[in-house]
């Protein structure tokens, strides 16, 4: 459920950034909330990763290569 709302969010955020549109400013300003939450997000996997000694979590994992499109 974590990665379907993950993934969601990260959909918006591309959604948001379609250049083919221009970007008002509730949008962009959907765009930083949207930002915020993924943010605080992979915070909490990171403390999570911490607390439990594991050093790989999925927040990483769905996030799009660098360099490439997404």
């Amino acid at each position: 459920m974590i990665l379907a709302v993950r993934q969601h969010l990260l959909d918006t955020l591309k959604d948001l950034r379609n250049p083919d549109r221009p970007m008002p400013i509730d949008r962009a300003k959907a765009v930083a909330e949207v930002a915020t939450v993924l943010v605080n997000s992979a915070k909490v996997e990171v403390e999570y990763l911490k607390v439990t000694q594991q050093r790989r979590g999925a927040f990483f994992e769905a996030l799009p290569a660098p360099g490439g499109k997404g």
